[in-house]
């Protein structure tokens, strides 16, 4: 598990700043039916991010990070990766999601991430739709939103964190180091140096890859931060969590 229950995304609250949010099902190409929950800015940038959760799905944990963008003008849709397997609807902490996990498809995730860039780009009540769209990923979200960017979805970038980079995963998504030369996105990536699971030689042979398939990309490594540093309970990494926040909001406006 990346986080406890409890934690949340360590970014204070701006009020006013999110118009609305509401919780959503969407429907992928292949008529799976999903839980997703949006947040709306007050004040939109022309920006709009998908959050891909870590292996719990969509955890409360992602619901207030889709609340933060929003107050900083950025439309926000959090979603769930277990439509296929268990019910399109909210879940506690009791809900056992290793098994859900391991039934997972590269080709469910990526039919599932491509109805929420679409939703996302969908203009409602009047409201312009986000003109650059990006994806945010931790821990099994950030390897899938470095996949995104060989999805053909015209994404203004793709950012993970802590997402893993070599090697088999739990399910048949490929590594991102052997598809970089598919990125067809500018790629952040912010990682913790004391990630045992993420280590230096995987990060600079992503860099390697990225650089000579020509790919616009920064790859960032919090020194002494462990996997998963980026929350409100990790008090003693709230240097590295506030900086790659402040990445991650600069990432975005670069590219919007």
């Amino acid at each position: 598990m990346c986080f406890d229950h409890d934690s949340r995304p360590p970014i204070a609250p701006i009020a006013g700043g999110a118009l609305d949010s509401m919780p959503l099902i969407l429907t992928a190409a292949d008529r799976n039916r999903f839980f997703a929950f949006r947040a709306r800015a007050t004040d939109p940038s022309g920006a709009g991010v998908v959050i891909l959760p870590d292996v719990r799905g969509l955890h409360p944990y992602y619901e207030e990070l889709a609340l933060r963008f929003a107050e900083n003008g950025i439309d926000a849709l959090a979603i769930d990766w277990f439509g296929r397997t268990a019910d399109p609807e909210p879940r506690g902490e009791g809900f056992d999601h290793p098994p859900h996990v391991a039934l997972t498809t590269w080709a469910g995730i990526s039919a599932d991430i491509t109805a929420a860039v679409d939703e996302i780009r969908a203009p409602e009540d009047g409201r312009a739709a986000p003109s650059s769209v990006f994806t945010v990923g931790f821990c099994m979200g950030g390897r899938m939103s470095f996949l995104a960017a060989t999805l053909g979805l015209d994404l203004a970038g793709v950012i993970g964190m802590y997402g893993t980079l070599v090697g088999p995963w739990r399910n048949d998504a490929p590594a991102p180091v052997d598809v970089a030369d598919q990125v067809a996105s500018p790629v952040l990536g912010l990682f913790g140096g004391a990630d045992g699971a993420i280590t230096a030689e995987a990060i600079a042979t992503f860099d390697d890859r990225l650089a000579g398939a020509g790919v616009d990309h920064k790859l960032v490594t919090y020194q002494g931060a462990p996997h998963s540093f980026f929350d409100k309970k990790a008090a003693e990494f709230a240097d590295a969590s506030a900086a790659a926040w402040d990445e991650t909001l600069d990432f975005i406006r670069a590219h919007t």
